[in-house]
């Protein structure tokens, strides 16, 4: 008689839906929640990126030559820097349109003719390069300084107008000892730069 009444009892409580222990099964989550089984995707490789090239380099190299460019045209100076590099020291001629044809020239003194005059100045140094543009000027377009002397400078001692007059623009430059140098041009603005390699100084 006990034993029909407790088979009644488990009859009447799988019939309101409790379960039975004897199904229980025991679940344990992965760690974060993470589904034990995840299915990845395709992997993505990211484009190889390619830095960008750092300003100053693939200059041209030093030379003991004279040395000359630009292109055909006319333009205004509007800007002169000089400026001591670890490896060389910097002269530059900025314009307003392009850089116009230009020489070069390295010589054996400091010794320059200043315009048409027939005069001649000396720049601090014992060697010097002659700087000439051609269909150049700076006189309406460029107020800095006409003379720069840097005497603690390894190479380049002094940079001095020499000459503005009918399109010709130079400018001397007084080195203190006889050096290699490069010379290029550089857009945005137009800059003609010339350096002195001071690695022998």
């Amino acid at each position: 008689m006990r034993t029909a009444a407790i088979l009644g009892l488990a009859v009447i409580l799988a019939g309101c839906g409790f379960p039975s222990t004897a199904s229980t099964a025991s679940v344990t989550p992965s760690p974060l929640g993470i589904p034990s089984q995840v299915v990845s995707g395709p992997r993505i490789t990211p484009p190889t990126v390619t830095p960008p090239t750092p300003p100053g380099t693939n200059l041209p190299a030093f030379a003991c030559a004279d040395a000359g460019g630009g292109t055909a045209g006319i333009a205004n100076e509007t800007a002169v820097r000089v400026a001591a590099q670890f490896g060389y020291d910097r002269f530059v001629l900025q314009f307003d349109s392009s850089v116009p044809a230009y020489t070069v020239k390295r010589q054996n003194s400091p010794v320059f003719p200043v315009g048409s005059s027939g005069q001649t100045i000396t720049l601090s140094g014992t060697a010097g390069a002659l700087v000439q543009i051609h269909t150049a000027t700076g006189q309406n377009t460029y107020n800095g300084p006409i003379d720069f002397v840097h005497a603690d400078y390894l190479v380049l001692n002094e940079a001095r107008l020499t000459g503005d007059f009918e399109g010709y623009l130079s400018w001397g430059l007084g080195l203190k000892t006889a050096a290699c140098l490069r010379t290029f041009t550089l857009a945005d603005p137009p800059r003609l730069v010339v350096d002195f390699t001071t690695a022998s100084s």
